[in-house]
């Protein structure tokens, strides 16, 4: 399927790995020139390499920590005439209430929910100048199956898809799309980390995680979700703003939680 995006240009944030760097391969196998950030340069090379090694499409990274607003502001403003903004950059811990300290939770909505609400701020003011743009939040399924033992990431994650709502119900007015995605458990190095620390508490040996995988149901792809932001980046996706899509292969359905 052509998806009509050739030529455009994509900022994708934490893209050097993961769901990231899954969605950026998709936009580029769509003929997507590409922004990459992330905090680590050595990554974001690598990345580089991959992508211009095998997509004709021009690849520029950021290194930077998007936890700053400032940082948040001059990346944007290094970007602000891309087509497509796909904000991803963030690592939620996993904990119940008693386990996430106040640093801990400020820390990591700094740079998820925090991070989020300022690339949207500023580049929105600039896609709406122009009347064209597509804004794409990854969330995370957590926000809608809520889980105590995720608590911080549960409640930033739902704050993540009502601002995405809100913010994509009026932005049609002004050529602007705003949608999100929440993935469930998906096979990236992430996904490991929170099931190591779930299996540190629930067997006392964090290399017991992969007991906690439903073989009935396992694991997405990184490729599914970087799929469907190229889909929701293109104009076949004409009529999709202010909604959050869930792939997580039925897991809120059945009423999963991390």
């Amino acid at each position: 399927m052509d998806l009509g995006l050739t030529g455009r240009t994509a900022l994708v944030t934490g893209a050097s790995k993961g769901i990231g760097f899954a969605a950026a391969k998709s936009l580029a196998q769509a003929g997507c020139h590409l922004h990459l950030a992330a905090r680590t340069r050595a990554d974001l090379e690598s990345a580089q390499a991959t992508l211009t090694q095998t997509h004709r499409v021009t690849v520029d990274i950021h290194p930077t920590d998007l936890s700053g607003g400032d940082a948040a502001r001059a990346l944007v403003e290094q970007c602000k005439n891309v087509d497509i903004l796909v904000n991803n950059a963030g690592a939620i811990p996993g904990g119940d209430i008693h386990e996430i300290t106040e640093d801990r939770w400020r820390d990591a909505w700094n740079l998820k929910v925090f991070g989020y609400q300022n690339m949207c701020r500023d580049m929105l003011m600039h896609m709406q100048q122009r009347g064209q743009g597509v804004v794409i939040n990854i969330i995370g399924a957590a926000g809608e199956a809520h889980s105590p033992g995720y608590i911080a990431g549960t409640a930033g994650n739902a704050s993540l898809m009502a601002m995405t709502r809100a913010l994509g119900a009026t932005s049609g007015a002004h050529g602007v799309r705003v949608v999100g995605i929440n993935p469930g458990i998906i096979a990236t190095e992430r996904m490991t980390t929170l099931l190591r620390g779930k299996a540190e508490k629930e067997f006392g040996d964090a290399n017991q995680w992969r007991e906690l995988i439903d073989k009935t149901y396992p694991p997405g792809e990184p490729a599914h979700i970087g799929d469907m932001v190229a889909f929701l980046a293109s104009d076949r996706s004409a009529n999709t703003t202010g909604t959050v899509i869930t792939i997580d292969g039925g897991s809120s359905a059945r009423g999963n939680r991390v």
